[in-house]
Parts: C-alpha cells; sequence; structure tokens
C-alpha cells in the first residue's frame, strides 16, 4: 500500500512536470536551435531547401554591413540617455514617496504612458512631432520662437533624439515605480536615526536611499541595456528606421533584412548575435553584483 502511494506520488509530480517540460521544449529550445540552424544558411523565406554557408552570415554582419553598426551605435544612444535619465527617476521616486497631497495621484500618472498600447503612442507623437501644424511647432511659432520649429523626425541628426524622447515619456514611469517599491521597502528606522543626528534631505538621498535600492538600481539598468538593445516598436511605428538608415535599430534593422529583403539566414544571424551580447551583459553585470557582494 506504501509502495503504491509512493507510486502514484511520483506519476503525479511527473504529469505535472511534463506539461512545462514539454512547453519549454516546443516554444524555447527547438525554436532557439532551428535559430542557430537557420543562421549558417541562405534561406530566403520561400525555398524549401537549406543552403548552408558556414559562418557567412556572421563576417558580413561584422566586417561587411555598415547599417549594422549604425543600429548598433543608436541602440547605445538609447542606453547612454536612459542611463543618464536614472538619478533624476530616484529623485522623482523619492519624492513621491513622502507623505504629500496627491502624491498617490501622481503615481499613477507617472506608471500611465507605460501602459498605453504603443501604437497609440506612436501615432500621437508623430503628430505632436508634425512639422506642418503640429503642436511642437505651433507652439514655437507661437511665443516668437520660430527658429525652434523643425522637422523632428526629417533630420537625421535629430531623429533619433525625438524617437528618444518618446522612449524617456513611456518608460521612465516604469522605473520610478520600481525605485518606490525599493524606497519603500527601506527600514524607517534609518530616516528616523538620520533626522536624530542631523542629516539633511540630499545626505539622506546619498547614504540611506540609494545603498537601499542597490539591487533596484542593478535591475533597472540590466532592463536599461536590454530594453535599449531591443527597441523596436517606436523606430519602426515612427520613421519606419527613417530617414533612410538613420534612426533604425539593430531589431528594426534585423525585421527589414528578414521580411523586406528576404535574407532570413541573414536575420537569424543576427538575432543570434543581438541573444548573445544581451547574456553577455547579464553576465557581467551579475558578475559584478558578486564581486560587489563580497567586497
Amino acid at each position: 500500500m506504501r509502495a503504491s502511494f509512493k507510486t502514484q506520488r511520483q506519476i503525479f509530480i511527473f504529469a505535472f512536470l511534463c506539461i512545462p517540460i514539454c512547453l519549454l521544449l516546443l516554444f524555447l529550445i527547438y525554436p532557439t536551435f532551428k535559430l542557430f540552424q537557420l543562421s549558417i544558411t541562405d534561406w530566403d523565406g520561400i525555398s524549401s531547401e537549406l543552403n548552408y554557408v558556414g559562418l557567412k552570415n556572421y563576417n558580413t554582419i561584422f566586417t561587411n554591413s555598415k547599417n549594422v553598426w549604425l543600429a548598433l551605435a543608436n541602440n547605445m544612444l538609447y542606453f547612454f540617455i536612459h542611463l543618464l535619465a536614472i538619478p533624476f527617476e530616484i529623485l522623482f521616486a523619492s519624492i513621491l514617496c513622502k507623505r504629500l497631497r496627491g502624491s498617490g495621484f501622481f503615481k499613477s500618472v507617472t506608471f500611465m504612458p507605460y501602459i498605453i498600447n504603443g501604437v497609440a503612442v506612436a501615432y500621437m507623437f508623430s503628430y505632436l512631432y508634425s512639422p506642418v501644424g503640429g503642436p511642437i511647432n505651433s507652439f514655437f511659432e507661437a511665443i516668437g520662437l520660430d527658429f525652434m520649429a523643425m522637422d523632428w523626425l526629417g533630420n537625421k541628426y535629430l531623429v533619433n533624439f525625438s524617437l528618444i524622447g518618446v522612449s524617456l515619456w513611456r518608460y521612465c514611469g516604469q522605473h520610478v515605480i520600481l525605485f518606490i517599491a525599493g524606497i519603500l521597502s527601506v527600514p524607517a528606522d534609518y530616516y528616523e536615526a538620520a533626522e536624530i543626528d542631523g542629516a539633511s534631505e540630499l545626505q539622506k538621498l546619498r547614504y540611506i536611499t540609494i545603498p537601499g535600492i542597490r539591487r533596484v538600481i542593478e535591475m533597472v539598468l540590466f532592463l536599461n541595456a536590454r530594453g535599449a538593445l531591443q527597441v523596436f516598436d517606436i523606430p519602426f511605428l515612427i520613421t519606419k528606421g527613417g530617414p533612410g538608415f538613420a534612426s533604425s535599430t539593430f531589431t528594426t534593422y534585423t525585421i527589414d533584412t528578414a521580411f523586406k529583403y528576404d535574407q532570413y539566414g541573414m536575420a537569424s544571424a543576427m538575432a543570434v548575435v543581438l541573444m548573445f551580447i544581451i547574456l553577455g551583459i547579464a553576465l557581467l553585470q551579475n558578475l559584478f553584483v558578486a564581486r560587489r557582494s563580497r567586497d
């Protein structure tokens, strides 16, 4: 009887583990293996046969495709500007954690852009940035600053900064909410002791808040790096990577390579490169965090 119960329990556990394992194999392991396979072919997305070309696609990516490097440079621009915004996000989060009138409303408003549909965001800012009759240019013209009215999306030197402005508006709220959660997890006794010692608000922020939310900062840094490398919807929906390739990112260029130029093998190789870049960043961050923990 005891052996029978043990057998039934093992079958029960196996049955529950079998479903997620099968789903993992079907939707993660197999597609990843297929991605690696396609990355060493010149498949056009139509032919039933795969012509293997070895590492030719990877060689082309790094040596013969200047647009790839332009796209990566645009990704890095997203990363560094979002990185510069993190101190302001922490400061704003610390202000919202105070018991101020209307702080709950401002928390909701701060997070609202993140939950708005990306297509709606794209069309809204396309209208705001419109060079003819757009609210931004109309505002500058109305206050006599006509020289500030520009072609925000048509100027190749300005378009990326315009799109990054959209990205900041949409994603900074998510970071602020994460920082608020981290600040609220810091014991209030630390702040009370600091007040007794006469610490200023800036000193409490520097010596209590920031060290107390270190893990949250590390998570936001990883989300920032991953998000910057995977930027797609904002440039794709607003400018489609234009003018020319000026606002293309690594992901938009990968999508164009596959669906516009029918180079699925090359696009697969680019996806593999992107995957390893993200894994490398995660590994470096884990090593850095582990070293900081030991110190």
